[in-house]
């Protein structure tokens, strides 16, 4: 999956110019939690963020009354408080590859490049829909997490096991497991009962570490 796949587009921008107070009226308005900054000539310049806009403040502030720092807020623009030459990526980068810069640097977005035109914006949100995806969270079924000995073809047991029974798998995740011999895997499936798969499992896995049903988001 790369990153031109599951980017939000058109992207929405703010000119650096914009009043601080504007910036933060129209965030709210779009329900976004931060712009990237371009220039008059569509230039990516900065991004800037909503912490980055409530923290703004004039730095003579201890000084001033509030009217005055009133005064001064309304004169900060947003490029005064954008972070400036922001890390971005490009449309074939990989969801993964995104993901390990957002956590690496602390940051919740990246714009998205192609060439110097700004084409998008990848957030943490979208990774996070992603993941609800992957482990099928919004699909009803039996979900059912094993520990399992990190050996060529377990999966392929396990995926077996599941067809065997009829299941359908609405979806699949795995972390490492207790110990670097083994792997949690997560499995999400629809037409089964946690029984069933609870005895066709035991024998393929080091053992059962949760099974539930779940019902299910629309």
């Amino acid at each position: 999956m790369l990153v031109g796949e599951r980017m939000s587009h058109p992207v929405l921008t703010i000119l650096p110019d914009i009043p601080v107070q504007d910036a933060m009226m129209r965030m709210r308005k779009d329900k976004v939690r931060r712009y990237p900054v371009v220039n008059k000539r569509g230039k990516l310049i900065g991004i800037v963020t909503a912490t980055d806009l409530l923290n703004a403040k004039p730095s003579e502030a201890t000084t001033l009354s509030v009217w005055e720092v009133g005064y001064l807020l309304a004169k900060i623009t947003v490029e005064r408080v954008m972070t400036k030459d922001p890390l971005t990526v490009t449309e074939d980068t990989t969801i993964e590859e995104a993901a390990r810069i957002m956590a690496d640097r602390k940051i919740g977005g990246l714009p998205v490049m192609r060439g110097d035109r700004l084409v998008g914006i990848i957030t943490e949100t979208d990774l996070f829909n992603i993941f609800l995806e992957m482990l099928g969270a919004r699909c009803a079924g039996v979900r059912v997490t094993v520990e399992a000995l990190d050996t060529p073809g377990r999966i392929h047991d396990l995926t077996g096991a599941i067809y065997g029974l009829g299941g359908n798998i609405q979806g699949l995740g795995f972390i490492q497991g207790e110990s670097v011999k083994t792997s949690q895997l997560t499995f999400k499936i629809a037409g089964v009962e946690p029984e069933a798969i609870k005895k066709a499992f035991k024998p393929l896995v080091e053992k059962i570490l949760d099974i539930r049903e779940e019902k299910g988001t629309s």
